[in-house]
């Protein structure tokens, strides 16, 4: 068994990328609650500093933290399939995220290395679970 790695490895470590998804995931939609101007900044779109923002801005947060949560409740349920399938699928949110930072006079940097990343981490760990 020396120098090949088990399945069990492989499936393990996309938990752990899970994880750390699901903690990034819910940590960003909590700054979008706490200082959404800045977030949204860090999203690639600026948006002017208008209380009507304020629900768009808080949308974006509860969608993020009911991502994470949910991909928490399949962790936490060893619903490694599932799991993968859900991220696979997910994978459409940090595409059109940077799909929207293009659009709306967002850096091709922050497009792509951002959320194009994000893209390329969910469908790497999706990968690891499904294949695994």
């Amino acid at each position: 068994m020396h120098g090949k790695c088990c399945p069990g490895m492989i499936v393990d470590l996309g938990y752990y990328l899970s994880a750390a998804i699901a903690l990034t995931i819910v940590l960003i939609g909590v700054f979008f609650f706490v200082a959404p101007y800045a977030a949204a900044e860090g999203f690639g779109v600026t948006v002017i500093r208008d209380t009507r923002w304020d629900a768009y801005l808080s949308v974006k947060a509860i969608r993020d933290i009911g991502a994470g949560i949910f991909i928490a409740i399949l962790i936490l349920n060893r619903s490694g399939q599932l799991l993968g399938f859900f991220l696979l699928a997910s994978t459409i949110i940090p595409l059109t995220d940077a799909v929207i930072v293009l659009k709306h006079g967002g850096t091709r940097a922050t497009a792509f290395g951002i959320h194009g990343t994000t893209a390329g981490i969910i469908l790497m760990t999706s990968g690891l679970l499904l294949l695994g």
